[in-house]
């Protein structure tokens, strides 16, 4: 069965509340995220606002490529994991928690390096988003 083409769209970045630091730090969620993509996610997220276009675009990536679901430890939600590349040059992976009321225009990401140094990015600019293919399983 061939996969679907990969989904593009941009986002815009977003000084987020600063807690991604602390969350990407707890044991249990940074050895959830080396399964789930395959790296040592960097301390933080990036995170990304989606316009209208974007979001619609995420909507159907999320929908042709369910992502990796991370089952949380007791007093955690769960969340899915979904591989991407920004501005075409770095592996990086989505993080959505699965919660009611989460915000549809924001995108949080994790990668091995500090995606704001390497890829030179300020609030404000717009970064390019590729979703690929990352098969619907479960990690703990």
């Amino acid at each position: 069965m061939t996969q679907p083409e990969p989904i593009e769209f941009e986002g815009i970045v977003n000084a987020g509340l600063g807690e991604g630091a602390r969350f990407t730090a707890i044991d249990w969620v940074g050895a959830a995220l080396r399964r789930a993509t395959g790296f040592d996610p960097w301390p933080g997220t990036l995170n990304l606002r989606l316009d209208e276009t974007a979001q619609r675009a995420w909507q159907r990536a999320q929908h042709l490529y369910p992502g990796i679901v991370i089952d949380p430890a007791p007093g955690f939600c769960p969340a899915r994991c979904h591989l991407l590349w920004l501005a075409g040059r770095v592996r990086a992976a989505a993080v959505v928690p699965e919660v009611d009321g989460y915000p549809a225009d924001k995108l949080e990401i994790v990668a091995p390096v500090a995606l704001r140094e390497a890829l030179g990015l300020r609030d404000g600019n717009r970064v390019r988003v590729r979703v690929a293919a990352l098969g619907p399983t479960t990690v703990s």
